[in-house]
């Protein structure tokens, strides 16, 4: 049978007209993230994430930089929002994510027209980068981009500090979740991203993810179509809480789980002012972060971090543990 987005059959049946009044009435007191600012954006007004009637964009492109199952050959379209609900200070992307004047004002058709201009450029799929304050700018945006002909999954990627009722307006239009699960302490989460509240909100957000779209799944090219895709970037002296995080994936989810462990930290924007993270991550530390998912059970990693680093999930592993199942 021939792939569908999910938000078609929510768009034919006219709930998606309904999602887009209920994304109004979000705006006008605004509790689209856990921030709970309740602030008028409907007039314009800000708050936590320097956002009001129309989403800021800061750049839209065929990212090649994804996963391979989202990348594939023509590129991830990837809709790089501006500003961010989160104080993260290691942020790579601090300069669009963290100034109050980043991106560009768009308004619901031109948000459209750019989900387009993707499509047309070839690219597999629609991936929402930082999405979480401007869910219902992208709810109401949606149903123009489907009515000019948008056919392409969507990928909602986010921190996982979303609201559980932004969650209930994007069920039956999101096609692949891809949350990073950043923090298990609530002191790590407020230390570094001023958010004590990151931890629980992410265990329930993440597992009402699960609940909408269920594990990953793909075409016969690999190419990712529906369901979960995890990731938890490990960071540096990070390990007790990547045992936490990834314990609690292969136990309240599944260890079927498609998870990205990420290698790339590097110091930037604010970590100098934090010594345990004014530094790369060690090669054995990332090493001893595999390790960790494989004796939690987890059996879908995401292969190009451990292949670039001679221990991906196909090589023989020193200890003599098979290598988990490959996925595509």
């Amino acid at each position: 049978m021939k792939f569908e987005p999910a938000y078609l059959e929510t768009w034919r049946s006219g709930r998606l007209a309904e999602k887009v009044a209920q994304a109004h009435e979000e705006l006008r007191a605004c509790y689209a993230c856990p921030r709970n600012c309740g602030v008028d954006r409907l007039q314009g007004r800000t708050a936590a994430c320097h956002t009001g009637r129309w989403a800021y964009v800061s750049s839209a492109f065929p990212h090649f930089g994804e996963e391979d199952c989202l990348r594939g050959i023509r590129g991830s379209g990837t809709i790089f929002f501006a500003r961010c609900n989160l104080r993260c200070v290691f942020c790579q992307n601090w300069d669009i994510s963290q100034q109050k004047t980043a991106g560009q004002e768009l308004r619901a058709e031109q948000l459209a027209g750019i989900m387009l201009k993707l499509q047309a450029d070839g690219c597999h799929n629609i991936n929402l980068v930082t999405p979480e304050h401007v869910v219902p700018q992208v709810v109401e945006a949606l149903p123009l981009a489907i009515e000019l002909g948008l056919r392409l999954p969507i990928v909602y990627n986010t921190s996982a500090y979303d609201a559980l009722r932004s969650l209930a307006l994007l069920d039956g239009l999101v096609d692949i979740y891809m949350p990073d699960f950043k923090f298990w302490e609530p002191e790590s989460a407020m230390r570094y991203a001023r958010a004590r509240d990151y931890p629980q909100v992410a265990r329930e957000t993440i597992s009402e993810m699960h609940r909408q779209v269920g594990e990953l799944r793909f075409d016969e090219h690999g190419m990712a179509l529906r369901g979960l895709l995890i990731r938890h970037l490990v960071m540096p002296g990070g390990l007790e809480e990547t045992r936490a995080i990834l314990g609690w994936v292969a136990r309240e989810l599944s260890t079927s789980t498609y998870v990205n462990l990420m290698d790339q930290y590097y110091p930037t924007y604010q970590s100098a002012k934090f010594p345990e993270l004014n530094r790369r991550l060690y090669a054995e530390e990332f090493e001893q972060a595999w390790r960790i998912a494989r004796r939690e059970g987890l059996r879908r990693l995401d292969e190009r971090a451990g292949l670039r680093r001679g221990f991906g999930p196909f090589a023989q592993e020193r200890d003599g543990t098979p290598p988990p199942n490959r996925v595509h």
